[in-house]
């Protein structure tokens, strides 16, 4: 052989034919665009804090305000609409309690019974302001002060005590009413020779239904009621200015220490021979002190 020939390089040996692609199946196809989908889904949260969710606003056209209607969502939703529908009744209840206990003024009205809960007097008898009205010919005057035996507390219970005659002349009883105990105002009582009871509100529950508490002291004032529950005085003042207000309220009511006051104060008892009895004598008594 030729040596030109044997120096040729042998050909290249064919490259092998491409491999066909396998079609590809529709389980394939569905499984592959199954986690096309999970890639594009939001991340999971708790529908308890997130409504929404975790879908953002607008997001794959889905408004912020999307429906809720997983079973466990919609319970919590039912519940929540229970909590705020009962929460909404007791708000009305407890507006309609304050409505009720609003704080009387004059010329208004109150319901007697249960008004103020229980006190006690200074000889330690349990009673009520219902109980006292009941008791009384016309009505109930209530005079408040801060402490037994102070100094202005003092003047305005012995006001009181020279006025109590003409105050009393168209039967309106008088009482004292305070935080203090009963030995604090007996003592009291005994030593300015009051002729009226000195009521002892400890936890000034009547203080209070009648205006009258300050934090956790009392304001001084005077209330008055007649015997149907209307409010005829509901007035804070100085000693002076609390006397002047019952006396305002006894001349409007017919009464004065002379003549005309008795004759109005018996017109005011209806027929009732015995409260007209009692109340002509205590003004004729009264006109005796005067003249003497």
């Amino acid at each position: 052989m030729p040596a030109e020939l044997r120096k040729r390089a042998a050909p290249a040996p064919a490259a092998p034919p491409p491999k066909a692609k396998k079609p590809t199946t529709t389980k394939a196809k569905a499984k592959k665009e199954d986690a096309a989908a999970k890639e594009t889904e939001p991340p999971a949260s708790n529908p308890a804090e997130d409504p929404k969710a975790g879908i953002p606003d607008g997001a794959g056209g889905v408004s912020a305000t999307a429906e809720i209607t997983g079973a466990d969502v919609a319970q919590e939703v039912a519940a929540k609409a229970e909590t705020e529908a009962v929460n909404g009744k007791r708000g009305a209840k407890a507006g309609k309690s304050e409505s009720a206990t609003e704080t009387p003024k004059t010329g208004g009205s109150i319901e007697l019974e249960g008004f103020g809960e229980e006190i006690e007097t200074n000889e330690g008898e349990k009673t009520t302001l219902a109980k006292l009205v009941e008791a009384s010919k016309a009505g109930v005057v209530l005079f408040t002060y801060p402490k037994a035996s102070t100094p202005g507390c003092t003047k305005q219970a012995c006001l009181f005590r020279d006025a109590y005659t003409p105050l009393t002349a168209t039967g309106l009883s008088i009482y004292g009413l305070s935080t203090d105990s009963p030995k604090s105002n007996t003592t009291f009582k005994t030593k300015q020779k009051l002729p009226y009871p000195l009521l002892c509100d400890p936890s000034a529950t009547l203080i209070a239904a009648i205006g009258f508490k300050s934090g956790k002291s009392t304001t001084r004032g005077v209330f008055v009621v007649d015997k149907s529950g209307k409010v005829l005085a509901a007035e804070a003042g100085g000693p002076q200015v609390t006397v002047d207000v019952v006396k305002g309220v006894v001349e409007e009511m017919g009464g004065d220490s002379g003549a005309s006051g008795i004759q109005k104060a018996e017109e005011r008892a209806g027929g009732d021979g015995e409260l007209a009895a009692n109340t002509a004598a205590e003004v004729a008594d009264s006109a005796e002190m005067i003249d003497a």
